[in-house]
């Protein structure tokens, strides 16, 4: 299991010496390879649940410092790196928190410094047990020095986010991500520091909430996952500022699809759950839900791996989720759709199903709805087109169907070249090198030759 941004997990490095032990020794402790525990060391391999209750044996110690081993960094704010704090999330604290951040950005200096932070899944804990928990401000109204605020300015935000959005689709974060900073920082930062009444504060914190996930949504797809991470945190504050639950939902979903993307397996189900109760329990509607239930099939899937363990009640559980999702979406729109859900489309549904059957073993499947998928999205959204066709590359190759494989992801290269998207060159490189154990093969040393030429080009 490859865990991705990790830069070494020097805690548990110094545990092992501590006692004394080589990396041989704890490895056979703990019942793993040697090179295992040394990937585990050097942050290139995600450690299982099973060994982390070994290790806490082995070390003599509570299961929370392991965690803080393998994890790695404390959670902790400086000047540039500021946290989603939600011990005080009154609106002037709320502004003050994420113009800080916005302004970093703009920084090149500490813009770079954002750029390497890793993602820190202790944070996560924190975040949920406010939204859970914690209480949104007594009145979203605001007697700032900066202008009178109206609804017409948080519609023009909500426009910008969808321009932004598409050409986010269109193009890769690359080239909008600029865009979108200068955006938050120039145009958002001062209405939010404004004057408005509480009806145009909740708009206000809800329409900043979207517009600072986009900022988190660009930093993942060219894998600054801890930039993203906290863009992602203070959405998730502006949301409970606002008292805005299918926002709330919205970016704990997005969290929890980085989560799937870095194998953060656990983290994964718990922002997908809790994003799925909060919109129970904010009666969304059913496109809402969709989104929810299979962003949580998608998460239980990749925790439990049932194709490797042979869970057949997890596999059961996951279908169900699915086959939840499909039924929900199909009950189509309504007037009460948060205008973000045209996203989420029948193609979205596809492509995250086609992820659940790979999880679950069967390649048919993932191979259909990936395919249905890319044929969905086409011209339209290049992007997702392109990560879908490596997609069905993945599944075709796991039927053993080498030339269908091979096909299918020389289809995807062209839009990885184009694209400003790092996430989408990752993905092809990732599928290249799964092709070892077939390396002989003329078709294969064809591809990957093509591959390499193109994205050096």
């Amino acid at each position: 299991m490859e865990t991705r941004g990790r830069v070494g997990r020097p805690e548990l490095v110094r545990a092992r010496m501590r006692r004394g032990m080589t990396q041989e020794a704890a490895a056979e402790a703990v019942g793993v390879a040697a090179t295992t525990w040394a990937r585990w060391e050097r942050g290139e391999q995600g450690v299982r649940a099973c060994y982390r209750a070994r290790m806490a044996t082995v070390f003599e110690v509570e299961a929370v410092e392991v965690e803080r081993w393998i994890e790695g960094w404390a959670f902790g704010e400086s000047a540039s790196w500021p946290i989603a704090d939600f011990r005080d999330t009154s609106v002037a604290a709320t502004v003050k928190a994420v113009a800080h951040l916005w302004r970093l950005e703009m920084e090149p200096s500490r813009r770079h410094l954002l750029a390497t932070l890793p993602f820190v899944p202790s944070a996560l804990g924190e975040w949920l047990t406010s939204w859970n928990y914690g209480d949104p401000p007594v009145t979203t109204a605001h007697h700032g020095s900066g202008p009178v605020v109206g609804l017409a300015d948080v519609a023009r935000i909500n426009e910008a986010r969808r321009a932004f959005s598409q050409m986010d689709h269109q193009f890769g974060a690359g080239l909008v991500r600029p865009v979108v900073l200068r955006y938050l920082n120039g145009n958002v930062a001062p209405l939010l520091r404004g004057r408005y009444d509480a009806r145009v504060g909740g708009e206000l914190m809800s329409a900043a909430a979207g517009m600072s996930r986009l900022a988190g949504w660009t930093a993942f797809d060219v894998n600054h996952h801890g930039q993203a991470q906290r863009h992602f945190g203070q959405a998730l504050k502006l949301a409970k500022a606002g008292d805005d639950a299918l926002t709330g939902a919205w970016v704990m979903a997005t969290l929890t699809r980085q989560a799937i993307h870095l194998e953060q397996s656990t983290w994964a189900v718990w922002l997908a759950r809790a994003a799925a109760d909060t919109a129970r329990r904010a009666q969304a509607p059913p496109r809402v839900m969709a989104l929810m239930l299979i962003r949580e099939a998608w998460a239980t899937a990749l925790q439990a791996r049932p194709a490797e363990t042979g869970g057949g009640h997890v596999a059961r559980q996951v279908e169900g989720l699915l086959v939840e999702a499909e039924r929900a979406h199909a009950q189509g729109v309504t007037d009460r759709d948060p205008e973000w859900t045209v996203m989420y489309e029948a193609e979205e549904l596809n492509a995250e199903a086609g992820n659940c059957w790979r999880l679950l073993g069967d390649h048919r499947r993932a191979a259909e709805y990936a395919e249905a998928a890319v044929a969905g999205f086409g011209a339209r959204l290049p992007r997702s087109a392109q990560l879908n066709q490596v997609h069905a590359a993945e599944a075709y190759l796991e039927k053993g169907e080498l030339e269908q494989a091979l096909d299918s992801a020389r289809a995807a290269i062209p839009a990885a070249k184009a694209l400003s998207s790092a996430r989408s060159v990752e993905l092809v490189r990732r599928f290249a090198a799964r092709l070892e154990p077939c390396g002989g093969s003329m078709m294969v040393r064809e591809f990957r030759d093509y591959l390499n030429a193109e994205l050096a080009a």
